[in-house]
């Protein structure tokens, strides 16, 4: 009866384990491919048009790929990950030029995949402050995830205006 017991104990702590980890890596995986989808569409845009904005006091098709890059590592600091050292959170918006805001948006990317990869799964309800609102670490990644959608949305529209057709749709 030990033995089941045992045996029982350890298969549950398995899929509880695994179901931790399920969640973390389901989230990567979804922000891989928004962020893949960015991507492309940041390789769409011609370089004349990331100028381009919708109407006055809205971001331009470049602003807004740095506000994400800068949202990836404003709400990473908030779970406890400083930017890199060379990324000049107060001035990301400011980059000019489409292969800087690529390598921007870019170097983002990478770096908040591999810091949601690092989070300790035990931490995802441990409370977070980011400022707008108080969260749980899982629903911070959350919000990476959703920040990153919403503006992978605003970036079709722009790309469409602009007669550049999202490359995952030719």
């Amino acid at each position: 009866m030990k033995k089941i017991t045992l045996l029982f104990t350890l298969l549950t702590m398995t899929f509880v384990s695994a179901q931790d980890d399920m969640v973390q890596q389901s989230v990567k995986a979804l922000l891989s491919g928004n962020q893949g989808q960015i991507a492309s569409l940041a390789e769409a845009f011609p370089a004349d048009k990331y100028d381009w904005r919708p109407a006055a006091g809205i971001r331009s098709v470049g602003e807004s790929m740095l506000h994400v890059a800068g949202a990836n590592y404003y709400i990473a600091s908030k779970l406890g990950f400083a930017p890199p050292e060379d990324v000049d959170l107060m001035n990301i918006e400011k980059i000019q030029g489409k292969e800087n805001i690529i390598a921007a948006l870019t170097k983002s990317f990478e770096f908040v995949q591999e810091k949601l990869g690092s989070i300790d799964t035990s931490t995802l309800g441990n409370d977070v402050d980011l400022g707008f609102a108080k969260m749980n670490v899982l629903s911070s990644m959350l919000i990476i995830l959703e920040h990153t959608g919403e503006h992978k949305g605003q970036l079709i529209a722009y790309a469409r205006s602009n007669n550049v057709t999202p490359p995952w749709s030719k």
